[in-house]
């Protein structure tokens, strides 16, 4: 008997719906009339919200065409299929970087080498193409890289051990063409790590301590290629200088350029979102917001002093002082130096003097952040985005400082725009409380979306030793920050763990696709989250702890992973890997061609028979 034809398709539908979607799709191959009911989209949509566990308050991604689609998007097109296993570096691989084309990336090892990959193979294989060993000029590791804009020059970071052992970072410009170093620049403290400008510039950091817990964070603007054109033309400039209190300091900088997002790469519907956890009771996060400003007391403080030796540290700043000696900050020696012959009342007394110091030698920020302009038309903007802190030396805020057009070049004086001696320090544009200590950020492609990891701080705790911050977390909190009103958006990715106490934090490296985000962590696997629906989707196993993860630009279903077990993992979707195994078909005409060819060649032969030409 055909059941197919007895069963109405109301009944059919209602045994589907209670069948797992693998068991619907081979239900389907039974007649044409299951088929059919197989594709309904009201059965795709209960299975998509039961199979992913998602809140059905949660719509459907907007540029999905149907459920059944968007089923097997999250199914089978996530990178989870270990395909490849690099094993080229001898020690724990800290950092990947993709070139903007997809072609090639780059990784960053404690072997101190930086190697350049080919993706674009024939084979679909993977292959080493160029190493780099940074051991000559005196590196203790490689930590970062990154490429420009146009893919011609790489920039690579490291930790710079000097002669007395006292961790420094240095900044290397690698030239793609012949592998040629074209510059180096040092980089205090190291994990400022740096970042490219644009095609030519490129931003790295000092520190200068004026006090026991109080310190200056300049930003300087670096030419990649630092030969002496003219005596009139600058190498560097100094684009921010930046007061620290509380053993903080600046870390971990980055460039979003922000478009006008008339057109963002993902639609997210954060108020669907939020209503979906206060439903399941998930707990309820209120960020700290807030601008700095030049309020409150103005007591005038004494600062000639300094600014003499900052000036004299700014004009002595170039490529022959990137070999110099200087105590590093991350493992805080100058501080814990300094509180063995200082009590904590001096502590306190320098940390309320360097806030007044603060506001009254401080430049107003810039007013029009986010307000929008006067024709009505939202500009282009830069902002510079970096780690940093104001109760505590962990990072634990984001701060924003918009970049003018004007400052995007080194022409000009080298200490930058001419100043009154009551804008000594520069202010942050904008801050944002993570409330826990930041361990990775990564941009949106479009770089409207900030990705923030942070291990939490336990609930209404009190800070009352800036040496002595909070317990953080094992749960790495994934943060997501809309770069176009500047405001933390929500705060639901959560799967990854970390284990390390707060002095021995370490950066986890993440990246954002169009539709995917993904992360490393200290339980020895990669996750991968879904964009919109706020879901992970996947874990990439290692032996070690993950350091860091890259989707190439060029193709989202393709991802990479390091490891401390000093390997590089290639992982693709399970479409790509079918289609990469599957056995070419022959290729069949459909052109009239041949099939008129054919039959003219048959007219032509039977007019030969009966004698005709």
């Amino acid at each position: 008997m055909d059941w197919g034809s007895v069963l109405p398709d109301s009944l059919v539908l209602e045994i589907f719906l209670r069948l797992p979607h693998d068991a619907v799709l081979n239900a389907g191959l039974t007649c044409r009339k299951w088929l059919a009911v197989s594709r309904d989209e009201f059965l795709w949509r209960e299975l998509f919200y039961s199979y992913y566990r998602i809140p059905r308050s949660v719509p459907r991604h907007p540029s999905a065409v149907s459920w059944y689609r968007e089923f097997k998007r999250l199914f089978d097109c996530i990178p989870c299929v270990e395909v490849q296993t690099l094993r080229e570096h001898s020690d724990q691989v800290l950092h990947l970087a993709f070139s903007h084309r997809g072609h090639r990336f780059s990784s960053c090892s404690k072997d101190c080498t930086v190697k350049l990959w080919d993706t674009e193979r024939s084979d679909g294989n993977i292959s080493l193409v160029h190493s780099s060993s940074m051991r000559q000029f005196n590196w203790g590791y490689t930590q970062f890289s990154q490429f420009n804009a146009d893919d011609s020059l790489l920039l690579v970071s490291g930790v710079y051990l000097g002669p007395h052992h006292s961790s420094s970072g240095e900044i290397a410009v690698i030239s793609l063409e012949n592998y040629t170093l074209m510059s180096r620049v040092r980089n205090k403290p190291y994990d400022v790590f740096g970042c490219w400008l644009n095609e030519t510039h490129l931003i790295s950091g000092n520190l200068h301590w004026i006090g026991n817990m109080t310190s200056c964070s300049v930003l300087w603007l670096n030419k990649a290629s630092q030969d002496i054109e003219s005596e009139n033309i600058n190498v560097v400039k100094r684009l921010f200088r930046i007061q620290n209190i509380n053993a903080s300091t600046i870390r971990t900088v980055m460039v979003a350029h922000c478009r006008r997002h008339d057109n963002p790469d993902l639609l997210l519907d954060y108020e669907a979102q939020s209503q979906a956890r206060r439903q399941k009771g998930a707990h309820q996060h209120q960020p700290l917001l807030f601008d700095l400003g030049t309020s409150g007391s103005e007591e005038e403080m004494e600062l000639e002093e300094e600014e003499e030796e900052f000036q004299r540290e700014g004009q002595s700043h170039s490529l022959s002082s990137a070999r110099h000696s200087h105590p590093t900050i991350s493992s805080l020696d100058h501080v814990n130096h300094s509180r063995k012959n200082v009590g904590s009342r001096e502590l306190k007394i320098e940390t309320h003097v360097a806030q007044i110091m603060g506001r009254a030698h401080t430049k107003a920020p810039e007013p029009t952040l986010i307000e929008p302009s006067e024709s009505g038309e939202e500009e282009d903007k830069t902002y510079l985005l970096f780690t940093t802190g104001s109760l505590t030396y962990s990072p634990h805020q984001i701060g924003i400082k918009r970049i003018k057009p004007e400052q995007m070049t080194t022409s000009g004086p080298v200490l930058g725009e001419e100043r009154s001696s009551d804008e000594f320090f520069d202010s942050l544009d904008h801050v944002i409380d993570i409330h826990g200590h930041i361990i990775g950020m990564g941009l949106s492609p479009d770089h409207r979306y900030l990705y923030v990891n942070s291990r939490a701080w336990p609930a209404g705790c009190i800070i009352s030793d800036p040496m002595s911050p909070p317990p953080i977390a094992e749960e790495i909190d994934l943060h997501v920050i809309d770069l176009k009103n500047l405001r933390e958006e929500r705060r639901s990715l959560r799967a990854h763990r970390a284990f390390t106490p707060n002095d021995e934090c370490f950066f986890i490296f993440l990246d954002v696709s169009r539709d995917f985000v993904a992360s490393g962590a200290e339980d020895k696997h990669g996750y991968i989250w879904d964009r919109h629906y706020n879901i992970c989707l996947a874990r990439l196993a290692h032996d070690d702890v993950v350091n860091s993860v890259a989707f190439s630009p060029a193709d989202q279903e393709l991802l990479l992973s390091a490891s401390d077990d000093s390997t590089i993992k290639v992982w693709r979707s399970p479409r790509m890997v079918r289609l990469a195994q599957a056995t070419p078909r022959p290729l069949r005409h459909r052109s009239l061609l041949p099939s008129w060819l054919s039959r003219n060649k048959t007219s032509t032969s039977a007019g030969s028979v009966n004698g005709k030409p």
